[in-house]
C-alpha cells in the first residue's frame, strides 16, 4: 500500500527551505504516525512518496535540501517504503529499515547501477489500467531481468488490480507475471472497496510465495509462439531446487500454451509434479518432456515445478 502521502511544510513560501514536514490536517486529522500504526496492526505496511525537488508531482512541498530532516520525520511515523530519488544515506542514518524505491522512469537505464543507491528501481513510465500498458511495461520489465536480486528489484510500477480497467482474467495474467518477475507488488486500488474478485487476486498466498521466494531470482519469458509471439512462457528458479512456470495467453482466442522442458533448463528425462497455483491443487505427478495446458485469451495460468530426481536432503 503506498499512496503518494500529502504532506505541506510549515509556513509554505519563502520560509520553505527552513520548514519541516507536518501531516495534512484533512486528509491526516490523527497524524500520519496514528495512521502508520493502525496499516501495522492490519499486517500491512506503509509508504510514502515524495521528489527530489521544491515540489511533489501533486504540488506538494519536496523534500529537496531536507532529506535528512524529512528521512528522520518518516523513520518516527513508522513509514515503511520511500519512493523518492536521492535520499540513501539519510534513510540510513536514521536506524530505522525503510525500503528505499528510486523512481526515474527507467529513463538512465538504472538497473545498471541504482543496486548501489536502493532497493528498487522504476525501469518503465508509469503504468496505467489498461491491457496495453500492462503488457507494455512487462515486456520492458524483462529486458532487465539479469539485473535484479536480493536487495535490490526491477521495479514495473504499481499493481492496477482491482481499478477497473482490465478484466478478471487480464488482473490475474497481471498479477501472476509481476510476482514471477519479482516486482515489488504494491497495491494501486482503493482497498475500501475491493471486490471479492480483487481480495481472490492479491491474497493469493501460493503467488506471493513465488513473489517472496527466498533465491531472489527474476523469472522471465522463456519462449514465445503463436501470432506475434502471442502465446508465452515465463519462468524461473525457485529455492527447494523448484521451477516457477507461467502460461501466458496474450492471443484474442483461447489456446494451449506448452512448456518444453528444454526452454526451462531441464533434461528431457526428468519428471516433476506440478502443482497449480490459482486452483490451488497438484495437477499433475510425473509430467516428463513438456507440460501445456488450454489457456482462456488474456488469461495466465501458473504453476510450480518439482522435479522428482532431486535429492531434497542437500536442499
Amino acid at each position: 500500500m503506498v499512496p503518494e502521502i500529502n504532506n505541506y511544510k510549515e509556513d509554505p513560501g519563502p520560509s520553505l527551505i527552513s520548514g519541516q514536514l507536518v501531516p495534512d490536517p484533512k486528509a491526516f486529522p490523527s497524524g500520519i504516525k496514528a495512521l502508520a500504526d493502525y496499516i501495522h496492526e492490519k499486517g500491512l505496511k506503509l509508504g510514502i512518496y515524495s521528489d527530489a525537488g521544491a515540489f511533489t508531482c501533486e504540488v506538494r512541498p519536496g523534500s529537496l535540501f531536507h532529506e535528512k530532516d524529512d528521512a528522520e520525520h518518516f523513520a518516527s511515523w513508522g513509514v515503511d517504503y520511500l519512493k523518492y530519488p536521492p535520499m540513501r544515506d539519510a534513510l540510513n542514518t536514521t536506524g530505522r529499515t525503510i525500503f528505499y524505491s528510486l523512481c526515474e522512469w527507467g529513463v538512465d537505464d538504472p538497473a545498471l547501477w541504482a543496486d548501489k543507491v536502493g532497493n528498487s528501481w522504476r525501469t518503465t513510465d508509469d503504468i496505467n489500467d489498461s491491457w496495453a500498458s500492462m503488457t507494455t511495461i512487462a515486456d520492458l520489465n524483462d529486458k532487465w531481468a539479469s539485473y535484479a536480486g536480493p536487495g535490490g528489484w526491477n521495479d514495473p510500477d504499481m499493481l492496477e488490480v482491482g481499478n477497473g480497467g482490465m478484466t478478471y482474467q487480464e488482473y490475474r495474467a497481471h498479477f501472476s507475471i509481476w510476482a514471477l518477475m519479482k516486482a515489488p507488488l504494491l497495491i494501486g486500488c482503493d482497498v475500501r472497496n475491493m471486490t471479492a474478485e480483487t481480495i481472490e487476486i492479491i491474497t493469493n498466498k501460493e503467488v506471493i510465495a513465488v513473489n517472496q521466494d527466498p533465491l531472489g531470482i527474476q523469472g522471465r519469458k522463456v519462449c514465445s509462439t503463436g501470432t506475434d509471439g502471442c502465446l508465452q512462457v515465463w519462468a524461473g528458479p525457485l529455492s527447494g531446487h523448484r521451477i516457477v512456470v507461467a502460461l501466458w495467453n496474450r492471443c484474442s482466442k483461447a489456446a494451449t500454451i506448452t512448456a518444453g522442458w528444454d526452454a526451462l533448463g531441464l533434461e528431457s528425462s526428468t519428471s516433476v509434479s506440478v502443482r497449480d497455483l490459482w486452483q490451488h491443487k497438484d495437477i499433475a505427478g510425473d509430467a516428463v518432456a513438456s507440460f501445456g495446458a488450454r489457456v482462456d485469451a488474456h488469461d495466465c495460468q501458473i504453476f510450480i515445478f518439482t522435479p522428482h530426481s532431486v535429492d531434497h536432503s542437500e536442499i
